[in-house]
């Protein structure tokens, strides 16, 4: 099993909480991570059809089988046990008694804040972190076609058939879990489209037109995307220096593999000239970000920043009342283009320093505190 860094939080949260929720993408290693980490716990799935109908039908008789708490895999599915999970745990002392895991952020957060509402301690776990893959001999290229999803850098498995098989079983069972959409090929197609829209403003209206369904249905389809890991908005940071700004926000998907192969890439040579590569490469970037937050257990603090001239920065890190400016370059040689948005900002915002992540491999130091960051030594910029 590789390691993962959320380990260190989980078990915190276990001392600290009487049940743990760990919520993320199908196939993000969340069973395997708790089963690991609480190797004494009964494992219960409630994917299994008969399992979660006795769940259903006597929430009660089924949960007196674990007096000493359990894993409980996708709960999500039974919400009915939520209710009676509330009085387990008032009447008991142990801390970590359950752990819950799920893949439907929505339908656990719902039931959760429902019923079990400062009981649980939360974490996300999304796919492998670029520190948790470990690889210095992957390129940048390897890494965007490969994507972090366990399964891919441990087992001989093609991406391409890989992700070919999660797409259809996403759509065909977690989006009708979700919600009952009857044409399920345009759900497909929309996807896909949205794949193509990586790192660009989330513009409901183009999308309505192109996918030939009404813009409060593709509200209502990001909104699933969202909920089921796939992607997530980046919005905008919103103090204008007495400027226009954009307040549209902007998606990524969790993965860049899975957007890859939404993309129609075949293989990683066709990386290299192909036209997304640089807005992929800025996904991979501002989700590594991401995972570093959630796997300490933070907040997404992440914003971007764009006037309505074009000046931008792709990703703003705010600490307190101070905000971080990041430029992403896929790129492998610096030039001075790599450093005007961050100079606009500071000179704008009267501060200094900020980071150019690019696609190279040397770290340098340049004036008024900036300093490139290779894509693969992101771990030496402090979220703190």
């Amino acid at each position: 099993m590789i390691p993962r860094t959320a380990e260190k939080e989980i078990r915190a949260l276990a001392l600290q909480f009487k049940a743990v929720a760990i919520v993320g993408p199908r196939q993000s290693g969340k069973t395997t991570l708790v089963r690991m980490i609480f190797k004494d716990k009964p494992y219960v799935n409630l994917e299994n059809p008969d399992i979660r109908l006795f769940a259903i039908e006597d929430p009660r008789g089924f949960l007196s089988n674990y007096p000493q708490g359990a894993i409980l895999d996708e709960a999500q599915r039974v919400p009915e046990l939520f209710s009676y999970l509330q009085q387990i745990l008032d009447e008991s002392t142990i801390m970590g008694m359950f752990v819950i895991t799920g893949s439907n952020n929505f339908l656990l957060q719902e039931s959760i804040s429902q019923s079990l509402a400062g009981r649980v301690g939360y974490l996300n776990l999304l796919p492998l972190s670029l520190e948790e893959i470990n690889d210095n001999e992957s390129s940048s290229n390897q890494l965007l076609f490969k994507g972090g999803y366990p399964a891919l850098q441990s087992e001989n498995i093609l991406p391409s058939k890989w992700f070919a098989n999660y797409i259809r079983t996403y759509v065909e069972r977690d989006v009708r879990l979700l919600k009952n959409i009857s044409d399920l090929v345009t759900f497909e197609r929309f996807l896909r489209l949205c794949a193509g829209r990586i790192g660009q403003l989330l513009n409901m209206s183009s999308l309505s037109v192109e996918v030939g369904v009404d813009v409060k249905t593709i509200s209502s389809w990001i909104s699933i995307l969202e909920t089921s890991f796939v992607l997530f908005r980046l919005q905008p940071f919103h103090k204008n220096f007495n400027k226009r700004i954009v307040k549209m926000p902007k998606i990524y998907f969790y993965d860049t593999g899975l957007a890859v192969n939404l993309l129609g890439i075949e293989n990683i040579g066709q990386l290299d000239l192909h036209p997304f590569r640089g807005s992929l490469f800025e996904n991979m970037i501002v989700v590594e970000f991401l995972k570093r937050r959630y796997n300490a257990g933070k907040t997404n603090n992440l914003f971007f920043w764009r006037d309505n001239v074009g000046n931008e920065i792709d990703l703003l890190l705010t600490q307190g009342i101070n905000q971080i400016p990041i430029e992403i370059k896929s790129g492998q040689t610096v030039t001075g283009d790599y450093l005007k948005g961050i100079q606009f900002w500071n000179k704008m915002a009267q501060s200094e320093g900020g980071f150019v992540v690019y696609g190279g491999d040397s770290t340098q130091k340049r004036s008024n505190n900036i300093t490139i960051v290779p894509y693969n030594k992101l771990k030496t910029i402090s979220l703190e």
